[in-house]
């Protein structure tokens, strides 16, 4: 292992790991080093394929991005996609391991553990510096004795640590002073210094904060980091969709308990995510996918959703179902070998003519595709249901010279993830001025420059390069 590493660790859940690491990963491209992304283990049901085959979670494609690289599997060898409220499908190494309890998943450290080490080893032996990314907190204690992707993993590999702490949620002080209070010597020594992020306002305010923790953990800040609203990165899971569930535009999304694959939709301008009938008439509503088809199909009826987009497509609205929500649209799902569910099948809510079979093994694959309208875009497949359309069915699309999907009257279905990504695409299908987001390469950029003119650039070269 030649190459030099730093761990970004979090005093909690969503403090901007995944942000800062991003943000390092382009600045260090940018200062002509070659860099890779890693993070041991992940749990998202947004996920991508790699080209190279294997799927891995979206946080590492936009580093991987960032880094001016192709995504690999090597860059998060544990994909944890829960699929019920206690246990999730394992992904390792990019394909479909097991499918495991949480208590089940931790009898596995040692197999697990290697194919973290075996992965790390690939990626330090090709690259110059690996950026890895924690999970959570640093001092989740009950899970320290099988620690994957924490202060564990950086000890194994020996790699200075970063803290992440995010002042915007308060208890900035606590999580910071706290977190310490709980590391042992070995683990305290790796971490070099910490980060305030999302910050709102007069950073200078602050001054008296920074040095009072400095004297309380004996570390010093690398920097005061202000929200930046203006930066968007893809979503690593569905707890971003905490802060932008009330848009006030024309499409509604389904907010499935077990939705996947969310950033489909993160350039659908003013998209309203709702998880109960909403009082007025939508022109779209989407089905987004799911991690567990029959069992969010299970949750929309308890709700009354199911005849929530019925009186909606009665009263004019366009009903798109993606992955999951497509084969919910259809007449029926079967899952035989129980690949998602125990129910074995369930009837869909009827709007297309086709049926599914959930089958043990998975599609994942990048395309390119071409709507009727003569749009092409890039998109990809994630999923383990084979789908039977009628003869003679209008395709959504055609992926490479075959046809996908299905439109039938104002229903529409279809397996690619990525279409709604497209802006020529979102015009077609719903209307939107064919107006693009600002590049994933500039706002890298502006994530890198963010990175630069707030944080101490000469303390993070002497503490981690």
């Amino acid at each position: 292992m030649s190459a030099k590493s730093i761990m970004v660790a979090g005093t909690a859940s969503h403090a901007g790991k995944s942000w800062f690491a991003t943000a390092i990963c382009r600045y260090l491209r940018r200062r002509g080093v070659r860099v890779a992304p890693f993070k041991a283990q992940n749990m998202s049901n947004n996920s991508y394929p790699c080209k190279e085959g294997g799927e891995i979670g979206r946080a590492q494609v936009a580093q991987a991005e960032a880094c001016g690289l192709e995504p690999s599997a090597s860059m998060n060898p544990i994909l944890l996609k829960p699929n019920s409220a206690t246990g999730s499908q394992v992904i390792v190494d990019g394909k479909v391991w097991r499918t495991l309890s949480g208590r089940e998943y931790y009898e596995h450290f040692e197999y697990l553990n290697g194919r973290v080490m075996a992965a790390y080893e690939r990626l330090a032996a090709e690259y110059e510096y690996i950026v890895m990314e924690g999970a959570g907190s640093v001092t989740e204690m009950n899970l320290k004795r099988t620690d994957l992707v924490n202060l564990g993993l950086a000890r194994r590999v020996g790699a200075p640590a970063l803290l992440v702490a995010d002042i915007d949620r308060g208890g900035v002080f606590a999580s910071l002073v706290g977190t310490f209070a709980l590391l042992e010597p070995a683990e305290s020594n790796l971490v070099r210094s910490f980060a305030i992020n999302r910050f709102r306002g007069d950073a200078s305010l602050f001054e008296d904060g920074v040095e009072f923790i400095e004297d309380k953990i004996g570390r010093k800040c690398l920097g005061v980091f202000p929200h930046a609203p203006d930066i968007h990165l893809d979503a690593e899971d569905s707890v971003s969709l905490d802060a932008a569930t009330r848009g006030n535009g024309q499409v509604a999304i389904l907010r499935f308990p077990r939705v996947s694959n969310i950033t489909d939709f993160s350039a659908v301008r003013g998209a309203v995510w709702i998880d109960r009938p909403a009082g007025r008439q939508f022109e779209t509503v989407i089905l987004p996918g799911s991690k567990n088809v029959i069992g969010d199909l299970e949750w929309m009826r308890s709700r009354g959703l199911d005849r929530w987009l019925l009186a909606q497509h009665a009263a004019g609205a366009r009903l798109i179902g993606v992955c999951g929500g497509y084969q919910m649209l259809g007449e029926r799902i079967d899952d035989p070998y129980q690949v998602e569910s125990a129910a074995g099948s369930a009837a869909g809510l009827g709007l297309l003519p086709v049926t599914t079979t959930l089958e043990t093994e998975k599609t994942t694959r990048v395309t390119e595709a071409e709507t009727p309208g003569g749009r092409r875009f890039t998109a990809y497949e994630i999923h383990v249901g084979r789908t039977v359309t009628p003869n003679g069915a209008e395709p959504f699309a055609f992926a490479g010279r075959e046809p996908e999907g299905i439109r039938h009257g104002r229903v529409m279905g279809t397996y690619l993830h990525g279409a709604f990504e497209d802006p020529a695409v979102r015009q077609e299908l719903l209307g939107e001025g064919c107006v693009d987001r600002e590049s994933k390469d500039a706002m890298y950029d502006r994530l890198a420059d963010w990175f630069e003119r707030n944080g101490d650039m000469r303390r993070f070269e002497e503490l981690y390069l």
